[in-house]
């Protein structure tokens, strides 16, 4: 179960709105999250839980990622179509690469140094619904695919070489193979509308996709099968996987709650609350802790996985 230890402050937003997607460098016990409203990165201490300070003038930043194996930090800044790349203590170095409309979700593929960004596109601009993959070495755009509808989250599965992004309508996954990053490759229909939050089991072989229509649905990443679908408490969107608990955490920002699922049942464990809008959060896999960020009160709320 899930009990809260506390609250890190973080800077009051500038302007109406909150936080976006977050990662955890388990190295280096950094914490970073897109304060979108703040156009800046947050950085917070896993280790004291405490905020450290921000790295700012990245426009409308929606995204971060953290790449553990290849110790690198990316940005996806959607308010000036870039994506940001810095080694974690580096940010005076950090790169930005121009990709598609509206970046979003990420995910990297660290043996090919291979960057997927899953860009949002503007429904006024035929055609902007797109892929950009991105030559971490060479910091340039190398491709760029064309996908039917706004895109959502990203993940990268080392075992199948590929990446899958969840796409909004028509409520799909679509894949791209790393060693063919020039096209789709695969498409799996979900069965509910508006895939949103997409996480990965890779040894049981799963994705989990938190849709709109307030639904979880569990995915085979071989075969596209569905495999199950639960009732979630509201419209999801950021979804993590704890391996080690078998726990699956989905942040629901309206009324504001984590739905938590036990994934070898593939049933809700509980529901705790956060705060109307809190939807997104962090998991610090090697302390089970959970960080909600809450935009109201411009604070994360820290919680303790003490599931045995």
């Amino acid at each position: 179960m899930l009990k809260l230890s506390g609250y890190i402050d973080l800077p009051e937003n500038i302007k109406p709105g909150g936080f976006d997607h977050a990662d955890v460098q388990r190295a280096g016990k950094r914490l970073y999250v897109a304060h979108t409203v703040n156009d800046a990165l947050d950085v917070i201490d896993c280790l004291t839980d405490r905020y450290l300070y921000s790295i700012p003038n990245l426009t409308g930043v929606a995204g971060a990622l953290v790449s553990n194996e290849s110790n690198l930090v990316f940005t996806s800044n959607r308010g000036e179509n870039t994506v940001g790349i810095f080694p974690p203590n580096g940010e005076r170095d950090l790169v930005k690469v121009p990709v598609g409309i509206r970046p979003n979700g990420l995910a990297f593929a660290s043996a090919s140094a291979l960057l997927l960004v899953a860009n949002v596109g503007d429904p006024d601009i035929p055609g902007s619904f797109t892929l950009s993959l991105v030559d971490i070495q060479k910091k340039t755009m190398i491709h760029s695919i064309q996908v039917p509808g706004r895109t959502r989250w990203a993940v990268f599965d080392a075992r199948s070489g590929c990446f899958y992004v969840n796409i909004m309508d028509p409520a799909q996954i679509v894949v791209v193979a790393a060693n063919d990053p020039s096209r789709l490759t695969k498409v799996f229909e979900i069965p509910e509308a508006g895939p949103h939050g997409l996480e990965l089991d890779s040894e049981r072989r799963r994705l989990y996709c938190a849709c709109d229509a307030k639904k979880l649905v569990s995915v085979d990443i071989d075969t596209g099968k569905i495999l199950s679908a639960g009732d979630l408490s509201g419209t999801p969107d950021v979804v993590f996987f704890n391996p080690a608990l078998q726990r699956l955490y989905v942040a629901v920002g309206d009324p504001g709650v984590i739905d938590v699922f036990d994934t070898i049942r593939m049933q809700p464990v509980e529901t705790v609350q956060t705060e109307k809008g809190a939807h997104t959060m962090a998991l610090d896999v090697t302390n089970n802790k959970i960080y909600a960020f809450l935009p109201q009160t411009h604070r994360a709320g820290v919680f303790m996985d003490i599931t045995v």
